[in-house]
């Protein structure tokens, strides 16, 4: 068994990890309701929206029996959302197709979510097929749905950025402004590919997509314009859109000018000043970043009460960051009472369940350690495998380790260990990156291989491991000089991000404890 060891320090999936936040495609089963609608149809849509969904069903199927195209959307979404019918892929896609037959625009939508979906490629195929169609009616929609498509990888072996730039391009030109802000961040290196980044060409694209009236596109662009790279701002027209974004109730403008002031003008104060105003207006991050001023003591009087306070206001209103923060205050403790281990416990799930990966890690640990009496393993082993899969570097080494040790309840598994050692590696994570050294020096679970061994442990040192040292100097002692070139050579290309060709990461196995 060989460890697939990634010598980048970067996921090979963070080139697309980033764009669920701004697609079209839905990134889980959730399906949007059926548009408004006039005609035979409407009693139909109405009862669906009011969620009588069976009454909705019973008054579209005669409708959608006589060819009704409204009806037979109605059916597919009933059948795809399992909503007054059994839920059905097949179904689903019987009714689109015959909606989609008839130019119903949602229905060709729908159909192609679940055809790109597939993992079929005649089926994938279809659904190019009907965007491309249905871009030569409707490109604003149909060919932003392709473009997020190529990118993805869905319609070509790998993922197709010029492709996807293309069909933006279409879309944008018959006025998707949703295409612009995709183009402008792709441009920008949000969705990976950094040899395509071009800074101009992204601030354009924000530019347009602000003079369309996008007020998220304003305040991108007077940030950028004030604090992006330095030969392309300009404070004055900075200020400007970052004026008209406020006017239009967009008020991470508030979060750009004190970002501007703190890190470029360095006037603490004035930064003070701005997250205030976004505070006022309920904007979350400039409540974050202004308790995070009074806990400090950055620009005015330190002042934990009132840092605490703004914390609690960002964590009632859902913030992860706000509730882990409380948490840690809590739970760091070195004696904490009763009640702040349980108020810190409340605001610890709260954080895990708002997707934070290091909440969920430390909830892991939380569960593991028996901090209430009584340890819960399956609990425990549950939420670290949740943030190990999100890409939490922690939580793979910390599972790598329960597999490595067989314990908390998890059959010891080095093959899972190695794997996990290795996603953590991978992204810099100096523990996991020894653990692998150790595991592949001494040929545990794999053959011995003490020259990457070597160049593992010293990467492993420079990440400041200080316990690498002495398995460095204790695999050097073993190698003869042909195999020290070759370890050498084994360092450079792991710090210069070169790998095998099958050297691919590979996702943490699920434990049959992961609830």
């Amino acid at each position: 068994m060989r460890y697939r060891l990634l010598s980048t320090f970067l996921f090979v999936s963070a080139s697309t990890a980033a764009l669920h936040a701004a697609v079209s495609q839905p990134s889980d089963n959730s399906v949007a309701m059926p548009a408004e609608v006039e005609g035979p149809a409407k009693a139909a849509m109405d009862a669906f929206k009011d969620g009588r969904h069976a009454k909705a069903v019973e008054l579209a199927t005669p409708l959608a029996e006589n060819g009704n195209a409204e009806a037979l959307y109605l059916l597919g979404f009933a059948s795809e959302s399992g909503q007054g019918a059994e839920a059905s892929k097949e179904k689903a896609l019987e009714y689109y197709r015959k909606a989609a037959a008839g130019k119903h625009k949602d229905a060709i939508y729908r159909m192609s979510f679940i055809l790109l979906a597939s993992d079929k490629e005649e089926e994938r195929d279809q659904a190019r097929e009907a965007l491309e169609s249905a871009a030569m009616d409707d490109p604003a929609v149909a060919a932003r749905i392709l473009g997020e498509a190529y990118l993805r990888g869905l319609l070509t072996p790998a993922p197709d950025p010029d492709k996807a730039v293309f069909w933006w391009k279409r879309a944008a030109d018959a006025g998707d402004v949703l295409s612009v802000l995709l183009a402008a961040r792709f441009y920008e290196g949000q969705f990976g590919f950094p040899e395509l980044k071009d800074p101009k060409e992204a601030l354009a694209n924000y530019g347009k997509a602000a003079g369309l009236g996008n007020a998220g596109a304003m305040a991108a662009l007077g940030s950028r314009l004030l604090s992006g790279d330095e030969e392309n701002r300009d404070e004055k027209k900075g200020r400007e859109w970052l004026k008209k974004a406020i006017d239009a109730k967009e008020y991470s403008a508030y979060l750009a000018l004190g970002d501007y002031e703190e890190n470029v003008k360095k006037d603490l104060k004035a930064a003070l000043a701005e997250y205030e105003r976004g505070k006022d207006a309920g904007q979350i991050d400039c409540i974050l970043r202004a308790a995070d001023f009074y806990l400090e003591g950055k620009g005015v009087e330190k002042d934990e009460a009132r840092g605490m306070i703004l914390l609690q206001k960002a964590a009632e209103a859902g913030n992860p960051i706000a509730n882990f923060r409380i948490a840690a205050s809590l739970l760091s403790a070195e004696k904490p009472s009763a009640a702040d281990l349980m108020t810190g416990y409340t605001h610890l799930v709260a954080a895990a369940n708002g997707n934070l990966v290091e909440a969920q890690n430390e909830i892991g640990l939380f569960y593991l350690s028996g901090k209430f009496g009584v340890a819960d393993a399956p609990a425990g082993v549950a939420w670290l495998t949740r943030a190990a899969q999100a890409g939490s570097a922690q939580a793979q080494n910390n599972l790598g380790t329960l597999y490595e040790r067989g314990i908390a309840g998890l059959p010891a598994n080095i093959e899972n260990a190695g794997q996990l050692y290795s996603l953590a590696a991978n992204q810099g994570h100096g523990g996991a990156t020894l653990a692998l050294a150790r595991l592949i020096t001494q040929g545990v679970g794999t053959k011995a291989d003490p020259v990457k061994g070597w160049a593992l442990a010293s990467l492993a040192a420079e990440r400041g491991e200080k316990e690498a040292d002495a398995l460095v100097k204790e695999i050097s002692l073993k190698l003869d000089e042909t195999q020290r070139v070759a370890a050498l050579k084994e360092l450079e290309d792991m710090k210069s991000g070169k790998a095998p060709e099958d050297n691919k990461a590979a996702e943490p196995a699920p434990s049959k404890n992961d609830k």
